[in-house]
């Protein structure tokens, strides 16, 4: 198998669509990578921020375009229309836009940033799509503000890793109103809240600027305590 290398920097735009209509949501940057500086193994996403700036007005038009468009025109030509989130995972490189993967789902963490600074009527919003009549009267904004997620894994994660631990802190997290946990790989035991997967908290702030999002979300990761919590440093890094 003879593969092309694909270099750049990736991002995900998500579509909500009704089958022949869209609209696509704030463009959002993962980091994959469990290292900072984009080291060591690949992992399910320790933490994204929205929007993304390397998703440029006219990359954000190439993608309409030239990608969410056409697959959209596809399936319905053939009679399998799609009603859902269209998850295009793409690299980005200057004005070249090429697709990495499609998925038919929202994903996290980019979707705790990317719905953070979404100013609509979603239950409206989805419903509208559901019925296949997208009402794009039910937003307001794509991306009032800015959005920074930073996962809190254990460690040893994506590998093995200690599970049963107890977890500290989310309710001081929690006292700013522009911060958000949400739990990912958390569990109940004995009335305790404990530490049940790789991947545990996804720690999501809001700012009207991305640096204040980011300064947020960290402040916050620095109240929550586990005893193998870790996260990476640079989340944002690369647009700030």
């Amino acid at each position: 198998v003879i593969e092309g290398f694909l270099s750049g920097q990736e991002a995900s735009v998500f579509a909500i669509c009704d089958g022949r209509d869209f609209i696509t949501l704030a463009p959002a940057q993962d980091h994959k990578r469990v290292g900072d500086g984009d080291t060591g193994k690949n992992t399910g996403g320790m933490g994204a921020y929205a929007p993304a700036p390397v998703v440029t007005a006219d990359v954000l038009s190439t993608i309409r375009t030239r990608i969410i468009r056409p697959v959209l025109d596809g399936m319905f030509e053939e009679g399998m229309p799609f009603i859902g989130c269209l998850f295009c995972g793409l690299m980005i490189d200057g004005d070249s836009v090429n697709v990495v993967e499609f998925n038919a789902r929202f994903g996290d963490p980019e979707t705790q940033a990317v719905l953070s600074v979404l100013d609509a009527d979603v239950a409206a919003l989805f419903a509208s799509a559901a019925r296949g009549e997208l009402d794009a009267t039910t937003v307001r904004s794509v991306h009032a503000g800015y959005a920074c997620n930073v996962v809190l894994a254990s460690k040893g994660y994506p590998d093995a890793y200690e599970k049963g631990l107890p977890i500290t802190g989310i309710d001081a997290a929690e006292a700013d109103p522009t911060v958000t946990v949400y739990h990912a790989g958390t569990a109940e035991k004995n009335g305790e809240l404990v530490t049940n997967g790789g991947r545990v908290l996804g720690v999501t702030a809001i700012g009207d600027s991305l640096a204040e999002a980011v300064k947020r979300s960290y402040a916050a990761c620095n109240t929550i305590s586990f005893a193998t919590k870790m996260h990476r440093t640079d989340i944002a890094a690369k647009a700030l």
